[in-house]
């Protein structure tokens, strides 16, 4: 979700730069630093950052200038007129034009009518909603571009759990068949300092709570349809925002590797959990990357 995008126009002889950045983030969140005279345009700025934008942290700053408030102020021409006419009246013979000091007119009451900025914020609106929606394709094509790279890193991350987790299943009936070996030997050595023995069938007992305590295959099951899922997010071709669903999945995933791990205590699938927890957090970290 990380982008940047400027653009600039000149209108009416004002001059307008628009920047905007856009960092990671689970939402939407604008900072938009305006100068003082157009301060009045983030009500409109930030929805219509909000619906192109949809997820991220994002600081849009605006610079603005050739113009301001005071432009837009006008000349009363009925109170000057007016002043000049009691002037004639009162001294028509000393009002000589090249002696009317200007400065000393425009600033008798009600000769300059100040603008309110109203109008100010009427020219620029739209100017800076285009300016936003500029700027925006361009944080959209960055972000298009790295959404590639992150794609390809998330589907090697899916493939090496995968290939990981099929090596898992092969080995987890082996492990019940090692630890039959492991108690048979134990068992027979024990009988034969003592001389007692012992009946097969408590024998076959004890594997089979063995057996049930450490089976795994529900857990790997769940896993492989996770993964699955997780493939099919990332080749739809819908373009739904999809972030949090993937967080969500690799939190399942994590789960269920957590259980594998508790359940089988067999050195071998326990170095391939190991790998397999490690590219799940890798996962984790990208996916807060994703919209």
């Amino acid at each position: 979700m990380t982008g940047f995008g400027a653009a600039a126009t000149e209108v009416d002889g004002a001059r307008y730069v628009v920047e905007l950045r856009s960092l990671n983030s689970k939402y939407f969140k604008a900072l938009i630093r305006l100068p003082e005279e157009l301060q009045g345009l983030e009500a409109q700025l930030e929805p219509a950052l909000a619906q192109r934008l949809g997820r991220g942290s994002v600081v849009m700053t605006v610079r603005f200038s050739g113009s301001s408030v005071g432009a837009s102020a006008r000349i009363n021409a009925e109170a000057l007129q007016g002043y000049l006419a009691q002037l004639r009246a009162v001294a028509p013979d000393e009002l000589d034009p090249a002696r009317i000091d200007l400065g000393a007119i425009l600033s008798l009451p009600g000769v300059v009518i100040a603008g309110t900025g109203e109008e100010l914020l009427q020219r620029a609106a739209p100017v800076l909603l285009r300016l936003a929606d500029e700027v925006c394709d361009k944080v959209l094509a960055m972000r298009s571009r790295e959404g590639r790279t992150t794609l390809d890193q998330l589907h090697e991350h899916g493939r090496q759990i995968a290939d990981r987790l099929t090596k898992v299943a092969q080995r987890a009936p082996v492990v019940v068949e090692h630890y039959q070996q492991r108690l048979q030997e134990r068992i027979n050595a024990l009988l034969a300092e003592s001389g007692s023995a012992i009946g097969q069938e408590d024998l076959i007992r004890e594997v089979a709570v063995y057996a049930e305590r450490s089976d795994i295959s529900e857990e790997v099951s769940r896993l492989q349809g996770h993964l699955q899922q997780f493939a099919e997010i990332l080749d739809a071709q819908e373009g739904e925002p999809a972030g949090r669903t993937l967080d969500f999945l690799s939190q399942e995933m994590l789960r269920e590797a957590n259980t594998i791990a508790s359940k089988c205590l067999d050195i071998d699938i326990s170095r391939e959990i190991v790998q397999i927890k490690g590219a799940i957090d890798r996962i984790k970290e990208q996916v807060q990357n994703v919209e």
